[in-house]
């Protein structure tokens, strides 16, 4: 996933500021912010703010940069690109991303807030026993003050994403405590007297995080590699090859859950439009009010795939203008082909 190299390299540029490297660590955010915008966005936050703390000379070069972003921002969301971000998300456009539970904090569940506003509170016990012990630097109470912006500006912003704005809403600000998170992890580490049992704990988490993802790929997903330069062979991409020889315009009815219940999408492997993919769909419905109404009038009309009939599938083929019903069920249409676990019916 971009957003997770993305943050590798912002990572990198916390290591930078550490080390007084302030020009690197500008270029490791920017480049983060190539990756991923808003991952970026994040740690442009927490390491402006601590270069601010750490060199006053950027002050004004800080200030200037502030205001000619908050200056594009204005112009992007008044009569740029942005601007139909400015409006409030109606009922169907929140129930289309009504599975992404992340993104209102108001309707998080009280541990939720309690979990991730005492990252903040756990990262400055972490940092004043770091202090009593002589351990702490400059820089150290610097991204100390970075963190304390993200949490800052998630509860500056919180209530347009209670008014259900589009544009703060689409920021996804709550994924900020995960730059929050990891410096609370490596401090309370770092502030444990012992460095023998800093460095258990450390490698413990490691070996935890390790076993967690050894055991996805070897017991509970065996059939898909961590990397593959290949498609794997199977009866689903061999579906999908035979859809691919298909015109480009061929549009496909499947199981709304396919991309994760086959390991990837008629889109990716086929390379042709599919009716509805539950997953990426309501991502993508997030950025735009048209994506998110589609969505849910396809779900509405496709209702339960698997109780799916002959005269539904054509009723829909009708409406929606499909060519072709992938599905494992036997069904009275017309066979256009069929591999050990998939029938591809002609519509």
């Amino acid at each position: 996933h971009p957003r997770i190299l993305a943050f590798a390299v912002g990572l990198l540029a916390v290591a930078a500021v550490l080390r007084r490297r302030t020009w690197l660590s500008i270029a490791l955010v920017a480049a983060a912010g190539l990756i991923h915008v808003t991952t970026g966005l994040w740690f442009s936050i927490l390491i402006g703010v601590a270069l601010v703390r750490l060199e006053p000379a950027l002050r004004r070069l800080a200030i200037a940069g502030t205001i000619v972003v908050v200056a594009a921002g204005a112009w992007a969301l008044s009569a740029g690109p942005l601007r139909a971000s400015v409006t409030r998300m109606d009922a169907v456009w929140l129930q289309a991303v009504a599975s992404k539970d992340s993104l209102f904090a108001s309707q998080w569940p009280l541990w939720a807030w309690v979990a991730n506003l005492a990252l903040l509170a756990l990262l400055c016990w972490a940092h004043r026993r770091r202090q009593r012990a002589g351990q702490a630097t400059a820089e150290d109470e610097a991204l100390i003050w970075g963190a304390a912006a993200l949490v800052a500006f998630f509860l500056l912003t919180l209530p347009l994403v209670v008014a259900r704005l589009a544009f703060p809403v689409q920021l996804q600000i709550s994924r900020a405590f995960w730059l929050v998170d990891v410096l609370a992890t490596i401090y309370v580490l770092s502030s444990i007297v012992h460095r023998r049992t800093a460095k258990a704990v450390a490698i413990g988490l490691v070996i935890v995080s390790v076993a967690r993802g050894v055991y996805v790929m070897v017991v509970e997903r065996p059939d898909r590699a961590l990397f593959s330069m290949h498609l794997t062979d199977s009866p689903w991409e061999d579906a999908m090859r035979w859809l691919s020889r298909q015109p480009v315009a061929t549009h496909v009815l499947a199981d709304p859950g396919h991309s994760w219940k086959y390991g990837t999408s008629v889109r990716v492997s086929a390379t042709r439009d599919v009716f509805l993919e539950d997953v990426k769909d309501s991502a993508i419905a997030i950025y735009s009010r048209d994506v998110a109404h589609r969505v849910v009038e396809r779900a509405a009309a496709l209702g339960d795939f698997t109780t799916m009939t002959p005269d539904r599938a054509r009723e829909l083929a009708t409406k929606y203008d499909l060519n072709y019903l992938v599905t494992e069920r036997r069904l009275d249409l017309a066979v256009a082909c069929e591999n050990s676990q998939f029938r591809i019916y002609s519509l």
